[in-house]
């Protein structure tokens, strides 16, 4: 079955089916003993700023005052 015809079967369950199917599908990943590839631009920003935070060119936040800003902006 193609991608295309398994969105076509998706569209015509009930939502709770959805639901419990989205539900299988990420236990299924979550299960999985596999990591997504990281791109080679990815690990040499994140190598760039790891760098950074190290020689004190980057300032740290805790998670909840990050997480208080984004919510504090959409409000």
């Amino acid at each position: 079955m193609t991608i295309e015809q398994m969105k076509v079967e998706f569209s015509k369950l009930p939502m709770a089916e959805k639901l419990l199917l989205v539900e299988e599908m990420w236990d299924s990943i979550a299960d999985g003993d596999h990591a997504l590839p990281m791109p080679s631009w990815q690990r040499t920003e994140l190598d760039k700023r790891y760098q950074e935070y190290q020689e004190g060119r980057i300032e740290s936040r805790e998670w909840q005052s990050v997480h208080e800003s984004i919510r504090d902006k959409y409000k």
